[in-house]
């Protein structure tokens, strides 16, 4: 009878003694925090992905936009000889001038010598390989959550063991923006034929309160984390359209070629004979 199974359930929770409640607690704290720290990273991930794309397809257009200005201001100051006019070309072309390690910071599409190849073939609208959009399978997440949950540097209560676990995750965390379920695998291998951990040097229940502890301040730090992706240029993009990201690119991208088409307009009005 359910009237019956309630007063079991009643009873029973009676029974449960103060640490097994604050285990209990623990637990459900634990699950909901790392929920939370794989939505998170989840997040990051895509937020890094999509700077990547919008870098490739939007940068080349951003950069012929600048270099646009530039020559309109220069044409404009040559036409004119007004003092204003000099300086405003001059702090234009200083927006476009090459810079060391110029290629490294535009992700190859934009060196000392212009515009890469693959950068010029899309200005002229020409298809190029777009690099590969990184979202981890269910299993992918699985096994991070498992990881995290049982490696975590926190967890250690000596400062060798700290260090040892901080430069697992790192790798758990490079595989997992991979999405690299065979590297995650390895991972939870490797996890589980490494050193047992050592024995707790405190009561269960200091141990229990001394997690919370620590679970409280994970979720503020990781509120810090996700408030910033999510307050960022790109992670403000993809809140725009999370289930088609590219469809807002493709957007974008129409509206630049078309201000690049307005500015090679004006160029030309200006470097024609009058």
């Amino acid at each position: 009878m359910p009237g019956a199974e309630v007063r079991a359930a009643e009873a029973e929770g009676a029974e449960e003694t103060p640490e097994a409640r604050l285990a209990r607690a623990v637990r459900a704290a634990e699950q909901a925090l790392i929920e939370f720290e794989i939505a998170v990273e989840t997040f990051r991930v895509e937020v890094e992905n999509f700077s990547r794309l919008h870098h490739q397809k939007l940068g080349p257009m951003y950069a012929r936009l600048d270099e646009l200005d530039a020559l309109i201001a220069e044409a404009r100051a040559a036409r004119t000889g007004d003092p204003d006019d000099l300086r405003r070309a001059q702090e234009a072309r200083a927006l476009v001038m090459p810079m060391p390690g110029v290629d490294e910071l535009f992700h190859n599409w934009i060196d000392s010598d212009g515009l890469s190849p693959e950068a010029a073939a899309m200005l002229n609208e020409q298809p190029v390989q777009a690099p590969r959009r990184v979202r981890p399978s269910d299993e992918a997440r699985k096994l991070y959550r498992d990881l995290v949950r049982k490696a975590h540097p926190d967890l250690a209560a000596e400062e060798a063991e700290r260090q040892r676990r901080d430069e697992f995750i790192t790798r758990v965390n490079a595989a997992y923006a991979r999405g690299d379920e065979a590297q995650l695998r390895q991972l939870a291998e490797e996890w589980e034929a490494g050193p047992a951990p050592a024995e707790p040097a405190h009561s269960e229940t200091e141990e229990l309160y001394a997690r919370l502890e620590w679970l409280a301040r994970r979720k503020e730090l990781l509120t810090v984390v996700a408030r910033e992706l999510e307050e960022s240029a790109i992670g403000a993009m993809l809140r725009m359209a999370p289930d088609d990201p590219d469809r807002l690119l493709d957007e974008v991208a129409e509206q630049l070629l078309a201000q690049v088409s307005e500015r090679e307009a004006e160029l030309a009005a200006l470097t024609t004979a009058p």
